[in-house]
Parts: structure tokens; sequence; C-alpha cells
């Protein structure tokens, strides 16, 4: 379940650097937020993971 959480943060924190990066015109500001953003969206994979192997 704390993958999960940690991928839902990590995804909402990489959008908002990615839109101040936007915003500001920064693209390694937007660079940092797309990578935050895939690293939460991969540790929400691994929380589906450790769920489903847990529910067998």
């Amino acid at each position: 379940m704390s993958d999960k959480i940690k991928g839902h943060t990590n995804e909402l924190v990489g959008k908002a650097k990615r839109a101040v990066g936007e915003a500001l015109d920064r693209p390694d500001i937007v660079a940092e937020g797309d990578a935050q953003e895939a690293k939460g969206d991969l540790q929400k994979a691994k929380g589906d993971v450790k769920g489903a192997i847990n529910r067998v």
C-alpha cells in the first residue's frame, strides 16, 4: 500500500513541477517533473504487483 501512496505523491509532485517548468520556460524543471512522474508510475505498478502477489 505504501508504494501506491508514494507513487501517487510522486506523480502529483511531478505534474506540478512540469507545470511550473512550462510556466517559467525552464526545460530542466520540466524534465525533473517528467522523471518524477515516471517514478510515481513505476511505484504504483510495484504496489499493484505486490498486492497481486499477496492475494495469491
